[in-house]
């Protein structure tokens, strides 16, 4: 965190703050009671880490849209969920790269690269987030008045509308829905009512569509209407898990433009990784391609090649746990250099805390190239990062990086 920002916020913070930012968020997001806890405090990102942030990201993007790292992808889609109208031409809509906030040799913070996705993220509710720490930061004496998530020197306005192409584009936004199992049991629902209240897209349980032909029907407020655009956030390992048979399948040919289309949750994914060749990156194997165990397992994490908020990972690699995994199924894990996060954001009350950074792209159809356009942040105190892997601590959850707007 900026030290002369953060000395300001460590002064003027008070728990009357953090529960103004929780009810505030509350009210904007129609969300009384969340599936994950709301951070203490805002990532106030130097200028000079927001750059090295910026170029990582944009530089491992290039990276992962190499024809080859493509087809790597394509060939690791299961047969089952092969849908339909890929053209490795039409890149995602949505690219969301994970960085861990690291001390560099000079003492300095830069990016290190945790996981990277070609799926949809909280676009919706990350920009409320923004806002409302922007004017908690702004109540507080000697801080800016103006702050912003947003990059490329987007304006709110500027944002909204290039979500909003990326989401709707052209369609009847009755024709246009966003995609989930339960949505209201997720907890990622604050955003989906984001996107509601922001797009006017609502959120459909996808076991309540009904197939007709080519079409799928989704419930509206006029009965079943026909689906042009699917705002897809169904995550496939949860589908797996939870055992759901939807009324359609993914190989089905539909009347529909998926928003981003399925497959890109395979092609750009952990799976991805062992793939990326940067300074940023730490050295990635798939496990099936790692012929002796490392003489010190303490220096890795192994973790599954599909999996949603953690899940599966084991950040304590033992030579008895990768022995574990059976031969036929080591193409589906990674061995990963563990990286060591800097508790380098000092809470008031001097308590050292993890960020990670996830750098958010849109790319609507008319666009000629990807907007580096938001971030989303969690701060750790645990192992690992997510939701539940820091249960019952504070000045920890879900974040947003903020610096001050000059424009």
């Amino acid at each position: 965190m900026d030290s002369n920002l953060r000395d300001i916020f460590n002064a003027g913070y008070s728990e009357a703050l953090y529960r103004r930012v929780c009810t505030l968020m509350e009210q904007r997001l129609d969300e009384p009671s969340y599936g994950f806890r709301i951070a203490e405090m805002p990532f106030i990102v130097p200028d000079d880490l927001r750059q090295r942030l910026a170029t990582a990201a944009r530089e491992i993007l290039a990276i992962i849209r190499k024809p080859g790292v493509v087809a790597a992808g394509v060939a690791a889609v299961p047969e089952r969920y092969r849908v339909p109208g890929l053209s490795v031409d039409q890149e995602p809509h949505f690219v969301a790269i994970d960085f861990a906030i690291a001390r560099e040799r000079d003492g300095s913070l830069g990016p290190r690269l945790i996981e990277l996705q070609g799926f949809p993220s909280l676009y919706g509710m990350q920009l409320i987030q923004g806002e409302i720490w922007g004017e908690a930061l702004a109540s507080i004496p000697g801080m800016p008045k103006h702050w912003t998530p947003l990059f490329s020197g987007l304006t709110r306005d500027a944002y909204v509308e290039l979500l909003r192409r990326t989401v709707v584009a052209g369609a009847p936004v009755d024709e246009v829905v966003l995609l989930d199992l339960h949505p209201e049991e997720q907890k990622t629902r604050p955003d989906f009512h984001a996107t509601r209240r922001l797009l006017g897209v609502r959120s459909v349980d996808a076991a309540t569509l009904v197939k007709d032909g080519r079409r799928l029907l989704a419930p509206g407020d006029n009965g079943m209407t026909p689906i042009r655009r699917i705002y897809n956030r169904i995550v496939f390992d949860e589908l797996e898990r939870k055992g759901v048979r939807l009324p359609f399948d993914w190989r089905d040919e539909l009347d529909v433009t998926w928003v981003c289309h399925p497959d890109w949750y395979w092609i750009w994914s952990k799976h991805t990784l062992p793939h990326i060749d940067h300074p940023c990156a730490p050295r990635t194997r798939y496990l099936s391609d790692v012929e002796s165990t490392p003489r010190d397992c303490s220096r890795f994490i192994l973790k599954p090649l599909f999996s949603f908020a953690g899940t599966g990972v084991n950040p304590d690699v033992t030579s008895e746990a990768i022995d574990a995994v059976p031969r036929a199924e080591r193409s589906q894990w990674i061995l990963q250099e563990k990286v060591d996060y800097a508790p380098a954001l000092l809470a008031p009350d001097g308590t050292g805390v993890k960020a990670e950074i996830r750098m958010m792209f849109l790319k609507p159809e008319d666009a000629a190239d990807y907007t580096l356009a938001i971030n989303l942040v969690r701060l750790s105190r645990g192992k690992i990062h997510g939701v539940d892997h820091n249960k019952g601590l504070d000045w920890v959850g879900s974040s947003v990086g903020v610096w001050p707007d000059t424009a």
